[in-house]
This record gives C-alpha cells, sequence and structure tokens, in this order.
C-alpha cells in the first residue's frame, strides 16, 4: 500500500517543474487551489539546503494575479524523508492540510454495500463531454479556491482528456441535480490502481448522496477497465469518514506545509 501511496505523482501535461534528486516542484494550473506545489521529496542532502533551493526555483513560478500562488504548498508523503517537516518549520512553513491516505479492493464494490448505492436523483456525466470537462474544472475551483479556466483554453486540452477517458486512463465524473453541476471527482487509473482526487460537492447539494453517486461512478469505471486497488487521499475532517464508510480502510496520513515564497 506505501509503495502505490508513493508512485502517485500527478504533474498535469505540459506544466513547468523543477527537478532535483532530492525534489519535484510543479507549476500547476491557476483553478487548482495550490498551484506551486513540492509532490515528491526524497532524501540526499541536507534538508534545508534542499528547502532553500525549491524556494529560489519556486521565485519564476509566481504570479501576482493568482494570490495562491505565492507560497510552496509542500507534501510530506508517507515516505518522506527525516528531518523534512523540521526544516520546512524553520523556514516559515505553517501547517494547510491532513489528508488520510486510503484504499479499498475494487472487485467487489458495488455489490450490497448501501453506501455505494448512487443517488436515484443524480444524473453523472463523464468529461469526454467539453462542456461536462469545463463544468469539473470550475466546480473545483469554486470550492477548493483558484482561478477558474475559461473555456478556451480548455479546448485545447480536452481532445487529450476525452481520449483518456474514452481509452480506460480515467478523466472526471460531474454530478448533476435538475440539470445543475453540484459535485464531481476524478479517477486516474495507473495499471492496477485507480487513484480518486478531487471529489467536491457544492455546499447546498451536500446531504444528499451526491459525493457517494460520484464515488460510485469512478470506482464503477475502474472495475470496468480492470483496476484492483483504488487509492484516494481524503481530507480526514470531510471526506475520510465517508470514505470509510464505504469500505475503505486508513493506511496513514499526509500532511501539506504552506510555504511562502518571498
Amino acid at each position: 500500500m506505501h509503495a502505490a501511496s508513493a508512485a502517485w505523482v500527478f504533474v498535469p501535461a505540459g506544466a513547468p517543474r523543477a527537478e532535483a534528486d532530492e525534489y519535484l516542484l510543479v507549476r500547476h494550473p491557476d483553478w487548482t487551489e495550490r498551484p506551486v506545489q513540492v509532490v515528491r521529496t526524497h532524501a540526499g542532502r541536507p534538508m534545508a539546503e534542499v528547502v532553500d533551493e525549491v524556494l529560489e526555483r519556486a521565485r519564476p513560478m509566481v504570479d501576482p494575479a493568482v494570490p495562491s500562488s505565492a507560497d510552496v504548498a509542500w507534501w510530506v508523503r508517507l515516505d518522506a524523508p527525516d528531518g523534512l517537516e523540521e526544516a520546512l518549520v524553520a523556514h516559515g512553513a505553517r501547517p494547510d492540510e491532513t489528508v488520510d491516505v486510503l484504499a479499498r479492493t475494487i472487485a467487489d464494490a458495488g455489490d450490497d454495500e448501501p453506501q455505494l448505492h448512487p443517488a436515484g436523483d443524480v444524473e453523472l456525466r463523464w468529461s469526454d463531454d467539453l462542456a461536462v470537462f469545463a463544468d469539473a474544472i470550475r466546480l473545483a475551483a469554486d470550492v477548493f479556491g483558484g482561478v477558474a479556466t475559461d473555456r478556451t483554453a480548455l479546448e485545447a486540452t480536452f481532445p487529450g482528456e476525452a481520449a483518456k477517458v474514452r481509452g480506460g486512463g480515467g478523466g472526471a465524473v460531474v454530478a448533476y441535480l435538475d440539470g445543475r453541476p453540484v459535485g464531481s471527482g476524478g479517477v486516474t487509473v495507473a495499471g492496477p490502481d485507480a487513484r480518486l482526487w478531487g471529489g467536491v460537492v457544492v455546499p447546498e447539494a451536500r446531504g444528499r448522496g451526491v459525493y457517494r453517486a460520484v464515488l460510485a461512478a469512478r470506482l464503477a469505471y475502474a472495475r470496468e477497465v480492470g483496476a484492483d486497488l483504488a487509492i484516494v487521499k481524503g481530507r480526514v475532517e470531510t471526506s475520510g469518514p465517508i470514505l470509510r464508510r464505504a469500505g475503505f480502510a486508513a493506511f496513514g496520513q499526509e500532511r501539506s506545509w504552506l510555504l511562502p515564497i518571498g
């Protein structure tokens, strides 16, 4: 399980990056909650030296029009080297969020499990349709925070998104109530693993089974393309409890720290 979690590193196609043996720094799109992220850290040089280098290489990634790009979101993963958190704190980092790393087998997902039965009034659509793809991006920006990407920019990346969904590599599913997009979530299939990410529900639609419907749809997609294990990193106080009720077990926690770039 730890190996599967360690292998989960998301780098959007074409995203600017800075890399060394000890780290991978990525500039995500503006619509993401934390555009500048260190998504992987390995042992090597002293961590204080590594943090200094990352800050220097992150400065060109800051956009004054995107306030959230002024910090590096540094993820301390299950396989993080000793001394990383201490070095981040010494450089002025502040706690951001903690997620549970959870997993469950997929083969039996949905069989006689009430927590995986989708709500009957929720309509689900996948992101191999441009309008649905745009709704997924907008929902993520609205709920998590970020600068929404305009439709013209999405048109350039949509063909790759559609091909991925239809080819079994994953994508985003959007939930609609009365024709209005109210929730979404993504899945990436990597060999036997299905990595679930980005589950959101707008506040006014919570408590109506939207998250459950989005979860069930992603697990069904993963089962259909032959994945064996579903992995998700759920926020401790929100999605974590729902995922546990849906048969997921926790294997540890990961934390992110916000490090001012300056």
